[in-house]
């Protein structure tokens, strides 16, 4: 695999983790002003995101299991970062949501006003 075409994918890598890490963040922020529809919604769309970024890291895996040798830029590693911590926010943000309706309902519980 060519150093470009390395880059290309390092970049394409950067930008759906950078947008799901995005929706991960706007999934919270809903969550927090309790419109728990729209944060399970930017969930959705961060684990898109992050599905779209699976793909190239794939091409990047195939391409090595199938015996490519490639030298590995510090944009690759940099890009592989932004998936990692992307993956993980998302994660602690579903975390985050599940936390808060519970609180919610529990403190509805409590007053003797929920559903």
């Amino acid at each position: 695999m060519e150093k470009e075409e390395l880059y290309q994918l390092s970049f394409q890598l950067i930008l759906y983790s950078g947008n799901a890490r995005s929706f991960a963040m706007e999934a919270m922020q809903e969550a927090k002003k309790r419109n728990f529809e729209s944060a399970r919604s930017k969930i959705a769309e961060s684990e898109s995101e992050l599905l779209q970024a699976h793909k190239y890291q794939t091409q990047l895996i195939h391409a090595e299991a199938g015996g490519d040798h490639f030298e590995l830029p510090i944009l690759l590693v940099h890009a592989q970062d932004h998936l990692m911590t992307a993956m993980t926010l998302k994660d602690l943000a579903i975390e985050m949501i599940d936390i808060r309706e519970e609180f919610i309902h529990a403190a509805a519980m409590k007053e003797g006003t929920a559903e």
